[in-house]
């Protein structure tokens, strides 16, 4: 497979179609069954930290790269402009790098947002806000 054609819809449906992007605006998701062909479902979470969408009113572009690294294809693509185009495979070292990276990024970003939002709507105390406790607990 080389392309993927695109649908907009509310809810990610249960069963995937190979070769189609869904995209769930309402929940910042688009899923896909993995372009090597291995039919694993593939999420790619909308988000400041994750991945970032463009339609440019006919295609859909991601970024950054999708790498399946946790599925026995070990897939590594790009998608742009409906369009699979094939990384380069990475090792396991390049891997445990990146998701380290990913997960500081994450974290760093979310303590800046709780720092902003605790600044806002702190009533003077100390104690964390509940977001940020949760994230904390979540995400270190």
């Amino acid at each position: 497979m080389t392309t993927f054609t695109h649908r907009f819809v509310e809810f990610i449906p249960e069963a995937l179609e190979e070769g189609v992007l869904y995209i769930s605006l309402t929940y910042g998701t688009v899923s896909h069954r993995c372009a090597c062909g291995c039919g694993r479902e593939v999420v790619t979470p909308i988000t400041p930290t994750d991945w970032k969408l463009t339609f440019d009113g006919e295609t859909i572009t991601l970024f950054p790269s999708i790498g399946n690294w946790d599925y026995p294809c070990r897939s590594h693509y790009w998608i742009r402009d409906n369009c699979v185009q094939w990384a380069e495979d990475w090792s396991d070292h390049r891997i445990k790098k990146a998701v380290a990276q990913d997960r500081e990024e994450k974290s760093s970003h979310y303590a800046d947002h709780s720092k902003d939002r605790w600044k806002s709507t702190n009533d003077g105390g100390d104690r964390p806000s509940f977001w940020s406790r949760l994230h904390h607990r979540w995400f270190r």
